[in-house]
């Protein structure tokens, strides 16, 4: 570590500067009137539902009390979106706080609505509220969500994203920055790197993107004063302790500037940190992973697994009478597979590649292009015509709900693991075996293929710390679009 000189020129940053402001300007205001726009279309939707008569002369009065409190109803409702700040911009595009807060205000929107009319002596129709509420909040959901998919497709280009200065040491930053260049919808884009571990000059690699070392951690304020960042994002320690990041605080915040403090906890779901303060110092509890047999998740699997052999029989009979008749070799593959307390199970699949292709592997060798134990082929000249078909869409997997039923696998789990990737788990990787695997996961919705093997099993670990059953039905939910792209089937 290269010592702190006293009066040290900060070099200036001679990349593109982003303003502070760049990222955000307008973003509130214009969800603001997609919000008002969306819970109009709802009570309208309501009101001609409700009342579809009251233009008529036979009932020129109905739904007049509704028709004259919907603007008030509607103003109550806003205000509380904005009370529980759900267009807040440092949450939108990623996670899932912007959806809780915005349950949470519509929540609270009923709960008054409720109270005043009942205070007021308000007879609102049943029906039409019944409408209303439920209709708004999805509309409102819905909304959002296309404001995220915008917003995520223009960071994805390099668009409304904030400039960040790094500062830390070269692990933390490198790992940080990584993870930051790697996620473009969180808004973040590292601009610089601070740090004494590194000559100014240096540039840092941070995967998909590089950032340069431009001055010491001495220099950070000097730097985030008068480059115009929008934030300074600490990773990990740093020289002086807790008592010198609390002053840069204040000292950040004189000038507009945030400060983003990295936790050194990594791939933890926030539902598992519950925050203790003791005298004013956070302590951050994690609870611990629970891996037993879930009833529900196991519950799930066979309703599923049972639903889809039944209602999926006339397509597996085709499937298996292409396979058959394209060269025809048996229907089905069975390879040996490590699950759950590493305990082995053959895993069932329709057979993509040609009878003798295990032998013809060694042939091949050179031209692997997976990453660890994993063997894998853009263009496997072993794959079948019917079997290239049958990868690119996931068909072949579709009997592996045999498996599910029979309780070897999972719909949602790691990726099943061939023995010959168990043998050479090392760091903890053999903890993808306290769970049963799965026919989708994280990795299945995330690339497949195109992920190397160890961002695979970073990921396989994520689900196997953070499982929850809403999870396995997000991933549901996302393995549809993912095979209808066919990202990584290959």
């Amino acid at each position: 570590m290269r010592p702190p000189t006293a009066a040290r020129a900060v070099p200036p940053i001679t990349a593109p500067v982003t303003a502070p402001a760049g990222a955000r300007r307008g973003f509130a205001p214009a969800v603001a009137l997609l919000d008002a726009s969306l819970l109009i279309v709802a009570f309208a939707t309501a009101h001609v539902v409700r009342f579809p008569w009251e233009l008529s002369v036979v009932r020129p009065r109905a739904g007049w009390v509704e028709f004259a409190t919907a603007p008030a109803i509607i103003l109550i409702w806003m205000v509380l979106l904005s009370t529980f700040r759900t267009r807040d911009p440092r949450i939108a595009g990623i996670g899932g706080d912007e959806y809780r807060r915005l349950v949470t205000a519509s929540l609270v929107s009923v709960a008054v609505v409720a109270v005043v009319a009942y205070a007021a002596q308000l007879d609102l129709a049943r029906g039409y509220v019944a409408i209303a509420f439920p209709l708004g909040l999805l509309l409102l959901a819905v909304g959002r969500w296309g404001v995220r998919t915008a917003l995520a497709r223009s960071r994805a280009r390099g668009l409304r994203l904030q400039d960040v200065l790094i500062v830390g040491d070269t692990e933390d930053v490198r790992y940080v920055g990584r993870r930051i260049a790697a996620t473009p919808s969180a808004g973040y884009r590292v601009r610089a790197v601070v740090t004494d571990c590194e000559p100014v000059g240096t540039t840092i690699d941070l995967g998909p993107a590089s950032a340069p070392v431009v001055s010491g951690i001495d220099d950070v304020l000097a730097l985030a004063r008068s480059e115009g960042v929008s934030a300074v994002v600490v990773a990990g320690a740093v020289r002086g302790g807790h008592e010198r990041l609390r002053r840069l605080g204040w000292q950040l915040e004189e000038h507009g500037v945030e400060l983003v403090v990295s936790s050194p906890l990594s791939d933890i779901a926030a539902g598992r940190v519950h925050e203790r303060p003791v005298d004013g110092l956070p302590l951050m509890h994690v609870e611990t992973p629970d891996y037993r047999r879930r009833a529900g998740k196991r519950l799930l699997d066979v309703v599923g697994a049972g639903f889809g052999l039944v209602l999926l029989a006339p397509v597996l009979a085709v499937i298996a009478l292409a396979v058959r008749l394209d060269d025809g070799g048996p229907v089905f593959f069975r390879q040996t597979r490590v699950g759950r307390g590493g305990k082995e199970f053959p895993i069932l699949k329709f057979r993509t590649m040609c009878i003798d292709a295990e032998a013809r592997m060694a042939a091949l060798h050179d031209a692997n292009e997976g990453a660890g134990p994993l063997f894998k082929m853009k263009d496997d000249p072993r794959i079948t015509r019917v079997g290239a078909f049958l990868r690119k869409t996931s068909l072949d997997e579709l009997p592996q709900l045999w498996n599910v039923l029979t309780g070897s696998m999972s719909l949602v789990g790691p990726r099943p693991a061939l023995p010959r990737e168990v043998a050479l788990y090392e760091d903890f990787a053999d903890r993808r075996l306290l769970v049963t695997p799965g026919i989708t996961g994280l990795w299945q919705v995330s690339g497949r293929s195109d992920l190397d093997w160890a961002e695979g099993v970073r990921l396989d670990l994520h689900y196997v710390e953070n499982w929850s059953f809403l999870h396995d039905l997000v991933i549901l939910a996302r393995t549809v679009p993912s095979v209808l792209r066919s990202r990584g089937a290959y």
